[in-house]
């Protein structure tokens, strides 16, 4: 299944989330306004405060295909335990950080988003481009160095070379990118199986896609005219908001888990309802 038909089975039998109507409208009523003001839109959405050099062609895919593949896991138990990288006298944390990270590299010449680069890149290396401003390595250093080797191969033997060519064989269609993101790199297929079903979230698929049309406004290489088929990103980060506006809530047993920071693995039964009921939100 999609990831939209994959929600509304996890929202249809969850057990310890389920959604309040009420709160749904509170937070559609938000977005209404957001949309109304103009404060959401391509031309102001938080991608153009990313540390990255923000440019209409072919070279922010490539910067947009390395940053999406690493984008996982940079949450932290304690507040000043993120990962920070500083850039231009700014510090940036998480993802933001990874971002930074990034363009630094870019800015001492090394070629990090070619894919000819990062397909052999060593471990050390990754290390030292990833290195966090106090001298940690990123989290889950190891799980991202192979991403970026076999990213690099795949690219080089199916899109010679620049993801922007995968980018191309789309036709315009976020659908396409979306399945020839996940069909062809493993790291992308975010999927599980729940209640004997096959289940799908593509959340960094789905992200790299709404990435490009972002960077590129809605036009060009980034205009897809099904851009609304693509779904909400089921993270950790969106969840927390939706239960705050009471557009979801949790059993008292799955609260109790959390409130004791419990770490849930990915495919745990808890994790799926949590990001299913999400995107059916």
């Amino acid at each position: 299944m999609k990831p939209r038909e994959s929600a509304a089975f996890i929202a249809s039998v969850s057990k310890d989330v389920k959604l309040n109507p009420v709160g749904i409208k509170r937070v559609a009523s938000e977005i209404v306004q957001a949309i109304v003001s103009q404060e959401f839109e391509p031309n102001n959405m938080m991608i153009h405060s990313y540390p990255l050099p923000v440019i209409e062609d072919a070279s922010s895919i490539e910067w947009m295909f390395v940053a999406d593949a690493l984008n996982f896991s940079f949450w932290a138990l304690e507040e000043n335990a993120h990962y920070s990288v500083e850039l231009r006298g700014n510090q940036y944390t998480g993802y933001m950080a990874l971002c930074a990270a990034i363009t630094k590299a870019q800015e001492a010449s090394i070629p990090i988003t070619s894919a000819k680069y990062y397909a052999n890149v060593t471990k050390e290396t990754v290390n030292e481009i990833f290195m966090s401003s106090t001298g940690e390595p990123i989290p889950l250093l190891e799980q991202r160095w192979i991403i970026l080797q076999e990213c690099g191969k795949i690219i080089n033997d199916k899109f010679d070379g620049k993801f922007c060519n995968c980018v191309r064989q789309s036709g315009n269609s976020a659908q396409k990118l979306l399945e020839l993101i996940v069909s062809n790199f493993p790291s992308f297929r975010d999927e599980g199986i729940f209640e004997g079903e096959r289940v799908s979230f593509y959340k960094r698929a789905q992200i790299l896609v709404a990435d490009i049309w972002s960077v590129f406004k809605g036009k060009g290489l980034g205009s897809f005219s099904d851009i609304d088929t693509i779904t909400m990103f089921a993270d950790y980060r969106v969840p927390q908001a939706l239960v705050h506006f009471g557009a979801m809530e949790y059993s008292d047993k799955l609260n109790k888990l959390l409130s004791t920071n419990h770490t849930f693995m990915n495919g745990d039964q808890e994790e799926m309802e949590i990001r299913g009921c999400s995107i059916h939100v």
